[in-house]
C-alpha cells in the first residue's frame, strides 16, 4: 500500500483525538511529523514521529505529503498558505478560515498550486446526522415545511481556550467554532439558502465572546431552517426536527465517538469500535401510502469518522473524491458572516454566494 506521509500542526485535544488516532490505524498513512512547541507529549504512542518547535521548522524540514492545520483558527489561514507553497496538500481543521475572503483565497491558492485541501467537517460522519439523511431520501416526510438543527451544551463557567473565549479575537466564539457543523449540515442537507435572519450573542456577558446563537435559513420553496446553539442548556433536546406535508422526524444526538476517543478507544475501520445503543433514538410520525398514520421508533447505525481519512487516502492515492473540499466549504463562512451581519443589524440579509 502506498504510504502517505502526514505532519500535523499541533498535539492538542484535536491532535490527539480527531486525527492522530486514525493516522495510526490507517495502513496507509504515516505520522512522521508533531508540532510541540514545548513539549514531546507524542513521543509516547507516536515515538516515530519527528517533533518541530514550529510549523515553519516542519514545514522546512520534515518529508511529509499531507500537513493536518489544526491550530486556533486565527492562524488557520497563515499556516494552510504556507503548507500550500511548500508544495503540500492540507487538511484543516473547521472552522476553515476567520472570513470568507480569506478561505476563498486558500482555495485559489490551492488550485494553482494543483494541490489538494479539505475541511475537516466531521459530523457529516455522525450517527445521528446519517439518520437524518436516510429519512430525508426515504422520501416519507414528503416536502419539507420546517427543520431545526441544535447543538447544545450545558458549560455556564467560561472555558480556557482563549481563541475561543475571547471576544476581541475574530473567529473567537460558538457562531465560528459550533455554528461551522450545523451550517455545514444544513447545506448539506437543503443547499445554500437565500436569506438570513441571525441572533447572536454572549449569554456569558460581553466579557467572553459569542455562546449563543440562532439562525434562520430562508429557502426558495418557502422551506425554514433554524439552526440553535446554546451553553445553558442542561436538558437535551431533540437535535433534528424535520417537519412535512406527511410526517415529522425527531432525531436525539446520539453519536459517541469524540467521547469514545477522549476515553481511550481505538477506531477502527468496522463501525462498531463505538458503544451500542440501547434503546431508540428517533421518532419518525408519517402518513403512509394509504394515508394511515406510522408512527415508528428508530435506531441509528453507527457513524465512523475514519471514514473520512478512508476518503482522504482514495482521493489522493486514486484520483477519488474529496471529501469536504475547501471550495465547497467558502460558501458556509459566507454564511457565517452574514448571520453576523443580520445580528448586528437585527434584520433579515440576503445571503451572497460569491464576491
Amino acid at each position: 500500500m502506498q504510504l502517505i506521509k502526514v505532519g500535523m500542526c499541533a498535539f492538542g485535544m484535536s491532535g490527539k483525538v480527531f486525527h492522530a488516532p486514525f493516522l495510526k490505524e490507517h495502513p496507509g498513512f504515516f505520522l512522521a511529523a508533531v508540532v510541540e512547541r514545548s513539549k514531546n507529549d507524542s513521543q509516547q504512542k507516536y515515538p516515530d514521529a519527528t517533533i518541530y518547535r514550529s510549523v515553519e521548522e516542519m514545514l522546512q524540514h520534515a518529508d511529509i505529503d499531507l500537513v493536518i492545520v489544526n491550530t486556533p483558527v486565527q492562524t488557520h489561514f497563515d499556516y494552510v498558505k504556507k503548507a500550500l507553497e511548500s508544495g503540500k496538500n492540507v487538511i484543516v481543521e473547521k472552522p476553515f478560515t476567520v472570513t470568507s475572503a480569506e478561505a476563498q483565497k486558500l482555495v485559489q491558492l490551492a488550485k494553482e498550486k494543483n494541490l489538494s485541501l479539505s475541511v475537516y467537517q466531521n459530523r457529516r460522519f455522525d450517527r445521528d446526522f446519517l439518520q437524518v439523511q436516510q429519512v430525508l431520501a426515504s422520501g416519507k416526510l414528503g416536502t419539507l415545511k420546517e427543520v431545526e438543527i441544535r447543538f447544545d451544551r450545558f458549560r455556564p463557567e467560561p472555558g480556557t481556550k482563549e481563541h475561543k473565549e475571547n471576544p476581541n479575537l475574530p473567529g473567537a466564539g460558538a457562531l465560528h467554532d459550533l455554528g461551522s457543523h450545523l451550517i455545514d449540515q444544513a447545506t448539506q442537507l437543503f443547499g445554500f439558502p437565500e436569506k438570513v435572519f441571525a441572533d447572536v450573542f454572549s449569554m456569558k456577558g460581553n466579557a467572553f465572546a459569542n455562546d449563543y446563537f440562532e439562525l434562520i435559513l430562508f429557502y426558495r420553496n418557502d422551506l425554514r431552517v433554524r439552526l440553535k446553539s446554546s451553553v445553558f442548556t442542561k436538558e437535551a433536546h431533540y437535535a433534528y426536527i424535520l417537519h412535512g406535508e406527511k410526517g415529522s422526524f425527531l432525531q436525539e444526538r446520539t453519536d459517541s465517538q469524540e467521547d469514545e476517543l477522549v476515553a481511550g478507544a481505538i477506531p477502527t475501520f468496522h463501525k462498531n469500535w463505538t458503544k451500542p445503543l440501547t434503546e431508540p433514538d428517533a421518532v419518525l410520525n408519517f402518513l403512509n401510502e394509504n394515508s394511515d398514520t406510522e408512527r415508528i421508533l428508530k435506531q441509528s447505525e453507527p457513524g465512523n469518522y475514519m471514514d473520512y481519512y478512508v476518503q482522504i487516502y482514495e482521493h489522493l492515492i486514486f484520483g477519488g473524491s474529496l471529501p469536504s473540499p475547501a471550495s465547497e466549504i467558502v460558501g458556509n463562512m459566507r454564511i457565517i458572516e452574514t448571520a453576523m451581519k443580520s445580528s448586528q443589524e437585527e434584520k433579515t440579509v440576503t445571503l451572497l454566494r460569491e464576491q
